[in-house]
């Protein structure tokens, strides 16, 4: 019934299209532009039905350089969501299930870091690690993004944690970590999706935060560092649109694609948003 109405949904329609074409423009068109360290045609040349996104200060193919960027922006995203969910579900659950000392040890190293800010926190340790690269950078943002989700995911399962088929399970004599496995997180597999999908979009962000200020990828084309570009060489005070226009457009749909995604999970599987 659930996944009949997100079918449904226009929002998730919308958002779920419009991420697919992005991942479309990363993953398939790349096969067909130049290489993005090409000196294709002559600095500065704008949009043309040759060059469509133009050429930027060295004569590279901006469009080029867009979907080279898209590809890296979506893997640093995909790596860090899944690493911060991954945590957040982890901290989360056995918090939730296990209670006790446990579940207070584990919510006091979570709430000290939900104190920090997240950005001041990835600046510090993005700027002691000099070369910087895919892994790194998604591991540098999920570790310090998880810790809203773990609280979620806590609140999660002391819900379920007091279900009658938990209380079954455990008088099967199945494990802790069985019951988690099986029974637990099965059942909050949307909401750990819809965790995901916002941590995804906090990695884009947050790596395009990073990289306009310098402490993104090193050596690494991607949307931020396309941005920081554009700002060195000051392409807003001449004019040169195509350079940071495209890439702000892109990363601000692609972004309110997975807010979009998140919100039709929200109203369709959380009962008390379902629209009837």
């Amino acid at each position: 019934m659930s996944l009949g109405l997100l079918k449904k949904s226009k929002k998730f329609l919308v958002g779920i299209s419009i991420l697919l074409f992005f991942i479309g423009l990363a993953t398939i068109v790349i096969w067909f532009v130049p290489d993005p360290n090409e000196f294709v045609d002559t600095p500065w040349k704008p949009p043309s039905l040759e060059r469509i996104l133009g050429t930027d200060l060295f004569g590279k193919d901006v469009f080029s350089l867009f979907v080279h960027g898209m590809n890296m922006s979506l893997r640093i995203g995909i790596l860090a969501g899944l690493i911060a969910t991954a945590a957040g579900v982890a901290v989360g659950a056995i918090a939730g299930y296990r209670g006790g000392n446990v579940d207070e040890v584990l919510m006091s190293i979570t709430n000290v870091m939900l104190v920090i800010p997240t950005l001041a926190l990835m600046i510090v340790l993005a700027d002691f690690l000099k070369i910087r690269n895919e892994m790194l950078m998604a591991f540098l943002i999920g570790i310090t993004s998880w810790p809203w989700a773990a609280r979620s995911i806590r609140s999660q399962t002391l819900s379920l944690k007091a279900r009658e088929f938990i209380d079954l399970s455990r008088m099967s004599g199945l494990s802790e970590l069985k019951i988690i496995f099986q029974d637990v997180l099965p059942n909050m597999f949307s909401y750990i999706f819809m965790c995901f999908a916002l941590q995804m979009a906090t990695g884009i962000l947050s790596e395009t935060a990073l990289s306009m200020i310098g402490l993104g990828p090193t050596d690494i084309i991607s949307l931020g560092g396309m941005l920081r570009w554009a700002i060195l060489w000051e392409t807003v005070r001449t004019g040169k649109w195509w350079l940071f226009v495209p890439v702000t457009v892109a990363i601000t749909l692609l972004t309110t694609s997975l807010l979009l995604i998140n919100t039709a999970m929200d109203e369709i599987f959380n009962p008390r948003m379902r629209r009837l």
